[in-house]
């Protein structure tokens, strides 16, 4: 399965190779507009800082926005990154995890690298996007951005998760971090009189992104999978370090067994309860990851090569007083931001809020199908759970762009206001609302908690939405995409933070379970059913052996199955956290006059 894997993304990295060559992209673009300039025009030219400037002639702000919407488009997709998460935790196994397969906080975890470096690229590189422009630096993240996909399909294919932290966390965070903010500075400086707007126009691109992953992922994977060996139920097996094997083919093999729980958290067809041989089919995640990687490298190269600037002269007609992009006087330099107690409360906002919105997100299509699976299966299914994804990227995008026009109304301070305190009773009441749902068997309830996730991560993409035009109110216009590189540090912070301690207070849920159900299980039967006796079940919880799901197997009946409460103090967390933030920015008072830069 892995040598075919290997070959394949070999021959799919092979065809894009021209694709990361700038200048052949700029050979190409000036042979189509100006064939008699061809030779002539160079790599530097194309993507100059002069380039990046519209002509004094070209006004039409909105036809700006579609690079700017599409490159942020494109750089979104990590959000709907648990539709391979998934995938990843059973590479070999394929209808479960094997012992050699990545736990879920191993699979999650590109994610975080991604948004880690994305809030350190983009702060360390604020200086040098003003100095290149948007054109050089868009181009820049394509290659790297789409790198990091090909890269990590490699590290896929290779069972090598260092390739895949690398690739898509590592490369994948710097393009994003590089692609971020000059597409929002832009736009801002093209609609200085709806900064709100400006920002929520680009930023809900990047809520968005993940209503084109998600689905381009699961139609890829399904057509690059194929699957593993089935060898039916009444199979001998034997346990050996906490792994299982079976005769196949006169050979031992180890396998995995599948029940319905687990067939219940796939979309694929055709697949039984019983044992199947690890490592004989393929998940496709491999080529769907090189193949998402080549599309998005040419649609943020192209994105690169039409964003422009205002020109210098340029202002806003139609509104009762002419409005050029350089209105602001009051400019607190980006050297400074470090040093005022503004910039640290309303990055705490953001840590608090953007720590509850990955942390859901990062788990969203597993969580949908551990938790409310078994007590609706006809209605949570595989697609369902797919399709929560969606839900919340449907939040995040009309979120960035609602939230955004409420903020111009209300102001910033009232709506995050709103943020803090609407998120607070949204995390707090989902276990209540997870309780009703496994009581009542209610899909009323289902929907409700549905609903509130929607919102919760509203308001997440909310926060990243008004928080350039929060930040320009607050500080000024002036270096408005340097300081914001400088905030995306709590973003950072946040990415690692959130997955994080959902995973790990999840895990600690789980162990507790696992020792509540081993006190009311007979011996005879746990030995029976693994193949071994209590004393082993280290091991056998690592090799994935001995999981919540198979004990409930073997569990006396009335024994309630622990699985949907296991997120619950992980909500509970969350809400407590963003309290703190709320407090926080209770605390944000304007900034001394005395950091502002003299006007000459």
């Amino acid at each position: 399965m892995l040598t075919c894997s290997a070959s394949m993304l070999r021959l799919a990295a092979r065809r894009p190779a021209p694709l990361y060559s700038l200048s052949s992209v700029t050979s190409i673009t000036s042979q189509l507009s100006h064939p008699s300039q061809s030779r002539s025009l160079s790599l530097s030219s194309v993507f100059s800082p002069e380039k990046s400037v519209a002509s004094p002639t070209f006004t039409n702000r909105w036809a700006i926005a579609v690079p700017a919407f599409l490159t942020h488009l494109c750089i979104g997709a990590p959000y709907a990154w648990s539709a391979m998460s998934g995938p990843l935790t059973r590479d070999f196994g394929f209808v479960c995890s094997s012992a050699e397969d990545w736990s879920m906080t191993s699979a999650t975890a590109p994610m975080s690298i991604l948004f880690a470096f994305h809030g350190f690229s983009a702060a360390l590189a604020g200086k040098w996007q003003m100095k290149v422009g948007p054109r050089a630096a868009i181009a820049a993240a394509a290659v790297s951005f789409g790198g990091g996909f090909l890269l990590s399909a490699a590290g896929v294919a290779t069972h090598n998760i260092g390739l895949v932290y690398l690739g898509y966390g590592v490369l994948g965070g710097i393009g994003l971090g590089l692609s971020y903010t000059p597409p929002i500075q832009t736009l801002i400086e093209w609609f200085p009189d709806k900064k709100g707007l400006a920002s929520g126009l680009t930023i809900m691109g990047f809520g968005s992104g993940a209503l084109l992953f998600a689905p381009a992922a699961n139609v890829l994977l399904e057509k690059f999978s194929s699957l593993p060996t089935y060898l039916g139920t009444a199979v001998e097996t034997i346990t050996e370090n906490g792994r299982l094997f079976a005769e196949s083919g006169g050979k031992m093999v180890e396998v995995v067994y599948a029940n319905a729980a687990d067939l219940a958290k796939l979309s694929t067809s055709g697949l039984q309860e019983g044992f199947y041989v690890v490592g004989s089919g393929d998940t496709g995640a491999a080529m769907t990851l090189a193949t998402i990687g080549v599309g998005y490298t040419l649609a943020m190269m192209g994105s690169a090569l039409a964003i422009k600037k205002p020109h210098p002269t340029y202002k806003v007609t139609g509104t009762s007083t002419a409005t050029t992009p350089t209105q602001s006087l009051q400019n607190v330099h980006t050297d400074n931001m470090f040093k005022l107690p503004q910039f640290y409360a309303l990055g705490t906002v953001l840590v608090v809020v953007a720590s509850g919105g990955m942390g859901l997100i990062g788990v969203a299509k597993p969580l949908m199908s551990e938790v409310f699976s078994g007590t609706l299966p006809s209605i949570v299914t595989a697609s369902f759970a797919s399709s929560f994804i969606l839900m919340l990227s449907v939040g995040n995008l009309g979120g960035r762009l609602a939230w955004a026009a409420v903020s111009d109304k209300i102001g910033r301070p009232a709506t995050f206001h709103l943020f803090t305190f609407g998120s607070i009773a949204i995390y707090a009441s989902l276990p209540t609302i997870i309780q009703q749902v496994i009581q009542n068997q209610s899909a009323a309830s289902l929907g409700a908690f549905c609903g509130l996730s929607v919102a919760a991560i509203s308001m997440f993409g909310g926060v990243y939405s008004i928080l350039p035009a929060y930040e320009s109110d607050l500080f000024g216009t002036k270096y408005v995409g340097a300081n914001h590189g400088k905030m995306l540090l709590f973003s950072s912070t946040a990415a690692i933070a959130g997955p994080s301690a959902f995973l790990y207070l999840r895990s600690l849920s789980e162990k507790a379970a696992i020792t509540d159900l081993l006190s009311k299980i007979d011996p005879a039967a746990f030995q029976e059913k693994f193949g071994s006796d209590v004393s082993a079940l280290d091991a056998l919880i690592e090799a994935k052996t001995v999981t919540v799901a198979k004990l409930m197997e073997i569990a006396p009946a009335g024994v309630v199955d622990p699985t949907p409460f296991l997120y619950d103090t992980s909500f509970y967390t969350i809400a407590a956290a963003i309290g703190v933030g709320a407090v926080a920015h209770a605390m944000i008072r304007p900034v001394d006059p005395k950091w502002y830069e003299k006007v000459e």
